[in-house]
């Protein structure tokens, strides 16, 4: 698995759009969000439909369409240096197959930004665009909204990546080692969901893999890593970090569960990596080269996230 592409990192009046990819957005998480990017010395400009509701289906934010249309348009506009999600949910799936991804490679490169339900598009990027991405707090949520941790961080990645490239967790190994390879990952159910679709890649070979979730009940966790097991798609995988597993069984089960599907790989594995769906979210890059230290639970790029 080579590195991919690294798009230029922001700088103080730089456009950024967000979009609903997703689920419905709160309007006043939203404007609280692009206070704080403004706050940054950004300049947001909001999606269409980012506000929108599916006409019948009230998870969604607007129709599949409209979705697609608001993230291309973005991508596309010269004046927009980078693409943010306002949030998660569902949906991604259902918008993905409907984007033109010959214009989005000809639009160049673009910082993205995104987590849970964005995993979709962390893989369709680095699959169709060969672009690295950001897996790090959405402008609509709470993490993003009223958490220093997770601001800091994304912000420091956004204009002075250098600063960040060792990320310190304070998590501890599952299995202790050392290992070296290209980041990926996301959200476990969606990694295990996009299987054998148009824009998800063959396989982990190569890679430190980062995993998290949310709201799972332990057999499906196990289901999904059971899934990833006997597709293959997890041999060759070089490391792997866990994020957070909000919502879901307690931390004693789900870590039961985790050394009993993942420590048969033989690769360092660290646990409560700090990403994810938690407080104070930590930013990773994806698509990076890159060095883990299961034990010292750091993770060092090779380079910075962005130019």
């Amino acid at each position: 698995m080579n590195p991919l592409v690294r798009p230029r990192r922001l700088a103080p009046g730089a456009r950024v759009a967000v979009v609903a990819t997703s689920g419905p957005v709160p309007e006043e998480r939203l404007q609280a969000g692009l206070d704080v990017l403004r706050g940054w010395d950004l300049d947001p400009v909001v999606g269409p439909h980012v506000l929108d509701r599916h006409p019948e289906f009230g998870y969604l934010a607007g129709t599949d369409a409209d979705r697609a249309a608001d993230f291309q348009n973005a991508w596309c506009d010269p004046a927009v240096d980078a693409v943010l999600c306002a949030r998660g949910g569902y949906g991604a799936q259902r918008m993905t197959d409907l984007l033109d991804w010959d214009a989005l490679r000809a639009a160049g490169p673009k910082v993205f930004v995104g987590f849970s339900d964005l995993t979709v598009l962390h893989e369709a990027i680095a699959t169709r665009l060969g672009l690295a991405t950001l897996h790090g707090p959405m402008a609509a949520g709470i993490d993003f909204i009223k958490n220093a941790r997770a601001q800091d961080h994304l912000r420091a990645t956004l204009f002075a990546p250098e600063t960040v490239r060792t990320i310190s967790s304070g998590g501890t190994p599952l299995v202790s080692g050392r290992a070296r390879g290209t980041t990926l990952g996301g959200c476990l159910c969606l990694l295990a969901a996009e299987l054998g679709t148009p824009h998800a890649r063959p396989s982990a070979r190569g890679g430190l893999l980062c995993l998290e979730d949310v709201g799972e009940e332990t057999y499906r966790l196990d289901r999904y890593l059971t899934q990833l097991l006997r597709s293959g798609w997890l041999d060759g995988v070089r490391g792997v970090l866990l994020g957070s597993w909000r919502n879901c069984a307690g931390h004693a089960e789900v870590r039961t569960l985790l050394a009993d599907r993942l420590t048969s790989l033989g690769v360092p594995v660290v646990e409560d990596f700090g990403f994810g769906h938690c407080d104070g979210a930590l930013t990773i890059p994806f698509g990076l080269a890159a060095e883990l230290d299961a034990d010292a639970a750091t993770l060092t790029l090779d380079e910075p996230a962005l130019r």
